[in-house]
């Protein structure tokens, strides 16, 4: 009789398992490849750390405190995708984020995910993760990708948000068997999130699957911050002890936000940390689209400079963890002395 031996994949929690090598391996030529990048970006300040690019606005859902998304625009072509990623290159990016809308409706994702790696920057991406499938998460371990966020806001699905725990968790079990990459499962509290207790049940999964984990302060839709009630500080307190937690450890920005305080720090925006629009231009982030909106192909190291040394007013109230993080690096020097070009509303008005 013939024996059916299982398939490798099978062998889960096995060291059998060619993934658990692989992800191991992958692991460390990311620190091999890009820590001397690193170790020079901190010290030369005029080089971005991270850039968030859009080549994708439009989305298969429609979370309603989200701002960032709509359900019609087409993707960005790779061949500008490619002459954009050029550009970060050449201005000594770091790390690039893919983000949108829900980059993996884009169809060339895969080329845009190679060419960040052959232009010799570090590849992550934020998606919804409802079109993650065995065969995607292959795609994208050959592709090289090496981290990747989902955000889950909920464990049952609701008005607010589609992006729950029920819809996703078939994913994350995908996820845990079959990605080569980095994965952190963010969840929230804060505007609009009926259950902010769903916060614990999706940390505790995700963190028993071996991911890391995040928790966030969602704004509404108009990006603003609103405080957070007795019981989500406690549902966010109880959060950030589950699971290990990655870069979480940089963020303090959070705690101060949860328990009403406003934070007093030097936003690099535009200077360590961009955004990139589907159109191309640059802004400081996504929550703050208007400003200095530069193309992309004609923003230099000194459009850099400028924007390290500029304060921004919305900053005390800001929750954009990955500008905090990024930020947190030039803490402690570099006072800004450059006035603020935030309207004191906090909200940037549309570039003329």
């Amino acid at each position: 009789m013939l024996a059916i031996t299982p398939h490798p994949r099978e062998r889960r929690g096995s060291f059998a398992e060619p993934s658990f090598f692989r992800k191991r391996l992958a692991s460390f030529r990311r620190f091999a490849r890009t820590a001397p990048d690193w170790i020079t970006a901190v010290f030369s300040t005029r080089r971005p750390l991270l850039v968030h690019i859009i080549p994708m606005r439009r989305c298969n859902l429609a979370c309603t405190y989200c701002n960032e998304y709509d359900n019609f625009s087409k993707p960005v072509p790779l061949e500008v995708m490619k002459q954009r990623i050029d550009q970060l290159a050449k201005l000594g990016t770091v790390m690039v984020g893919v983000s949108g809308g829900e980059p993996l409706m884009h169809p060339n994702l895969d080329e845009i995910i190679r060419h960040v790696i052959k232009r010799g920057m570090l590849i992550g991406m934020l998606t919804n993760g409802y079109l993650l499938t065995e065969e995607r998460i292959l795609r994208l371990n050959r592709a090289g990708l090496e981290f990747l966020q989902i955000s889950i806001d909920n464990v049952d699905p609701d008005d607010v948000s589609k992006k729950s725990l029920k819809v996703l968790r078939g994913k994350l079990v995908l996820l845990s068997r079959f990605a080569e990459f980095g994965v952190n499962i963010n969840t929230v509290v804060g505007a609009g999130v009926d259950h902010p207790e769903d916060a614990i049940e999706i940390a505790t999964v995700a963190s028993g699957l071996g991911f890391s984990t995040s928790v966030g302060i969602v704004h509404d839709g108009d990006g603003n911050l609103q405080p957070l009630s007795e019981e989500e500080q406690r549902v966010y307190r109880a959060v950030k002890k589950i699971g290990k937690k990655g870069f979480g450890w940089l963020n303090k920005f959070e705690d101060n936000l949860a328990e009403g305080k406003v934070n007093k720090w030097r936003c690099r925006a535009g200077a360590r940390y961009l955004y990139i629009d589907e159109d191309g231009l640059v802004h400081y982030c996504s929550q703050q689209r208007g400003y200095p909106a530069v193309p992309l192909e004609s923003y230099t190291k000194e459009d850099i400079r400028r924007e390290y040394l500029t304060e921004k007013s919305c900053a005390p109230h800001c929750t954009v963890a990955c500008v905090q993080r990024i930020s947190y690096i030039d803490g402690w020097r570099s006072p800004q002395t450059l006035g603020s070009r935030v309207p004191a509303s906090g909200k940037l008005e549309a570039a003329e």
